[in-house]
């Protein structure tokens, strides 16, 4: 179980803070999240927050309006969702929208910390492959997307803060619980290992191992890599949150060993893209 709560509070104040401080012109910054501002990523996070307490606290039951065959069709009526909500709220105020963001925050945290860890999550990870998920792990998720969305504020207007291994190692963690499934068609001998290295105090390192017919995340090395794979820590969050594509800057990250078992570590999406 990854252990997420406690950061909620910690990362909003940092939200709150910098949200306080940006210029009109700084909210009309395009972010690395495809087309949106500033202002369309903060009403997004607002969305996240008013969403969680509307289901968990008040019972609201958000059925799909079109025909769910699979993940491309979550993905579709999920992303119908946000740009529905983020092109709504053009017309709040940025003032507006950093009050109720403070305001719901913690109503929002409140649904997440009444949940049990290890009971059934309204939600799966479907990222990670997941057709049911444990609430530890909804919460982990829910906590990635708290994070990596502040970031590319961050990144929109050059204010470091939560690269740290107080706020970003927990990321990383449950961004890896996804290995395994993205691995899942790679046949390959029982015994192959992975090493995957983000190299920073907030970084770590992790193995994928194959044993049998499937492959298992392990938090130490048991066998000698086949592979070993680095990512610089600031470029880990862009590539997994799918704001670089890894043939654009595969030049940065380093591959010693087979370099066709690495690609769907450097090619994993951790975000519902």
């Amino acid at each position: 179980m990854i252990e997420t709560l406690s950061l909620f509070r910690p990362l909003n104040q940092k939200l709150l803070s910098l949200l306080n401080i940006l210029s009109k012109e700084d909210w009309n910054k395009k972010t690395v999240a495809r087309n949106w501002t500033i202002k369309d990523v903060a009403a997004h996070l607002l969305d996240g927050n008013i969403r969680t307490i509307s289901v968990y606290r008040d019972g609201l039951t958000l059925k799909p309006d079109i025909k769910m065959n699979g993940y491309d069709d979550l993905v579709t009526f999920l992303n119908h969702l946000n740009e529905e909500w983020v092109n709504a709220m053009k017309r709040v105020s940025t003032d507006f929208i950093t009050d109720l963001l403070s305001e719901t925050h913690q109503d929002y945290l409140i649904c997440l910390e009444k949940l049990n860890p290890n009971a059934q999550s309204l939600f799966s990870v479907a990222w990670a492959g997941e057709e049911v998920s444990a609430n530890w792990f909804h919460v982990a998720r829910e906590y990635t997307e708290k994070w990596h969305h502040q970031q590319q504020i961050r990144d929109a207007v050059g204010q470091q803060g939560i690269l740290t291994k107080e706020l970003y190692k927990p990321v990383l963690d449950t961004f890896m619980r996804a290995l395994p499934f993205k691995y899942k068609d790679i046949k390959t001998s029982s015994g192959a290992c992975i090493e995957l290295s983000i190299e920073s105090e907030a970084g770590g390192k992790w193995w994928l191992e194959r044993k049998n017919d499937h492959w298992i995340l392990c938090n130490k090395k048991n066998l000698e890599p086949h592979v070993r794979i680095s990512i610089p820590i600031d470029l880990s969050w862009r590539l997994f949150t799918k704001a670089v594509k890894y043939e654009t800057v595969k030049d940065a990250i380093s591959i010693e060993g087979d370099q066709n078992l690495a690609m769907p570590a450097v090619k994993m999406i951790t975000v519902m893209a």
